[in-house]
């Protein structure tokens, strides 16, 4: 698996989320199995997203698409962009639900 790490500033969180929810690139047709958005505590207008993909392709063909949006019709809106692509080597979750139903 491979995560389109990305980063960004918004003027306007809330704008920004209904233009993200428009879904303007098409995600689950560009190969998005699943997206986590972030915001750090000190910085409402910071916004950071996990966009899983199944290949490296997928993944470096919506980072191409996300640089021309950000460069192009979303110019207005974000600043400071930035990405970066990893590879999944290992994942493990803790605490599932027979571990809290036990506690």
């Amino acid at each position: 698996m491979y995560v389109l790490n990305i980063w960004h500033t918004v003027s306007d969180y809330d704008e920004w989320k209904k233009v993200f929810d428009s879904d303007p690139l098409g995600r689950e047709a560009s190969g998005v199995r699943r997206y986590v958005l972030e915001r750090p505590v000190e910085d409402e207008n910071m916004v950071i997203g996990h966009l899983e993909f199944g290949s490296l392709g997928e993944a470096e063909a919506f980072a191409g698409r996300l640089e021309e949006t950000w460069s192009g019709v979303a110019s207005e809106m974000v600043s400071d962009t930035g990405y970066t692509i990893t590879e999944v080597r290992e994942q493990r979750e803790y605490g599932g639900e027979s571990a809290r139903r036990a506690a």
